[in-house]
């Protein structure tokens, strides 16, 4: 699945739902763009230190992504997924079968509408 629609796009809104993890983007206008959304929590790698959900600070973490800019974006079926920001931030997710909490890890909406979702 080819989600580099979301590169040069900003976090535009981070949503923590009960058990999943919800990040949209918009181009630099503000139009909404691509949406993830993730059943499985992924990993934030700063610079210094990775924060796993449940540690201090995880949620703020993500958060502060929020107007960042995508720099680069991957998704490697059975592998991993990757969204790396121009400030050299990384949210990653491991797709690897023993990694995952359930049979989808999540999911990818090209346009934000979750209409068309497509799951991973």
């Amino acid at each position: 699945m080819d989600i580099s629609a979301i590169e040069g796009q900003e976090l535009w809104a981070v949503e923590f739902v009960s058990d999943y993890l919800r990040l949209h983007f918009a181009d630099s206008g503000g139009a909404a763009g691509p949406m993830l959304t993730l059943y499985t929590w992924p990993h934030l790698l700063l610079s210094d230190f990775s924060l796993a959900y449940g540690e201090p600070e995880y949620r703020n973490g993500v958060c502060a992504q929020i107007g960042e800019t995508v720099a680069k974006a991957s998704l490697e079926e059975f592998e991993a997924l990757t969204v790396e920001f121009e400030s050299g931030t990384v949210i990653a997710l491991s797709l690897r079968e023993e990694d995952l909490d359930g049979p989808e890890a999540g999911s990818y909406s090209e346009d934000g509408s979750g209409e068309n979702e497509e799951e991973f």
